[in-house]
């Protein structure tokens, strides 16, 4: 699957942001009737892509060339003012050129000045581990993994109450392991806490930025 971010040069969005619309595009995308119904248009592709090795790869476009991107298969989603489009997910060598052409390396932006409090639940959170270096880029195709498994293995009440309460994503500030304040700074939880609580976690398979077996991201609902 295919995520495009907007980063316009002028007003580009924050780090947090991306990824958090990068979870919802994706989960919005899998529940659309287009992708959930069996004969919906873009089921066969979903279950194609399930069935086999999930990856997700996000990419940034601005002006003109985000404009191109909108006219193909896929939804647009926008959270805390970041634009992330997920695309119907197709093989590897059959990138349409309107996204091929979009640059995947250097999608790293800065973090937020203060942390995002978390929405009305039901709500997904997402915490990113701290002790694994991501660009913006790959924090955000972790949080997407993360918002995906949770659709498919969180309790089926769970799920339900997410999906009818608008699939909201918070991304969790989290405190890295090796600060020596067992707190962490403002408003950040304790990477452990997180674990804790964690449904799902995602392990990278080590193609890009981390070692294979990486804990990249983890995820839980909140009701």
């Amino acid at each position: 699957m295919q995520l495009v971010a907007r980063v316009e040069k002028a007003a580009p969005p924050a780090h947090g942001a991306v990824c958090a619309a990068a979870a919802t595009a994706v989960v919005t995308l899998l529940t659309d009737p287009r992708a959930a119904d069996p004969e919906g248009e873009w089921h066969p592709f979903v279950a194609r892509w399930e069935a086999g090795r999930i990856r997700k790869v996000a990419r940034r476009a601005r002006g003109a060339r985000w404009a191109d991107v909108q006219r193909l298969p896929g939804v647009t989603v926008d959270v805390q003012g970041a634009q992330v489009r997920a695309f119907v997910p197709g093989a590897v060598g059959e990138v349409p050129p309107e996204i091929a052409k979009l640059q995947v390396a250097g999608l790293d932006l800065p973090g937020e000045d203060e942390p995002k409090p978390p929405p009305e639940p039901p709500y997904a959170a997402i915490a990113l581990n701290p002790d694994a270096a991501m660009s913006t880029g790959k924090a955000a195709a972790q949080s997407g993994h993360a918002a995906h498994l949770l659709l498919r293995q969180a309790p089926p009440p769970q799920a339900h109450a997410w999906i009818e309460g608008g699939l909201r994503v918070h991304i969790v500030p989290v405190a890295a392991e090796r600060r020596p304040s067992a707190e962490g700074g403002a408003g950040e939880v304790p990477w452990r806490r997180c674990v804790e609580h964690a449904t799902v976690a995602v392990r990278d398979a080590g193609f890009t930025e981390v070692p294979p077996g990486t804990m990249t991201a983890i995820g839980w609902i909140v009701t």
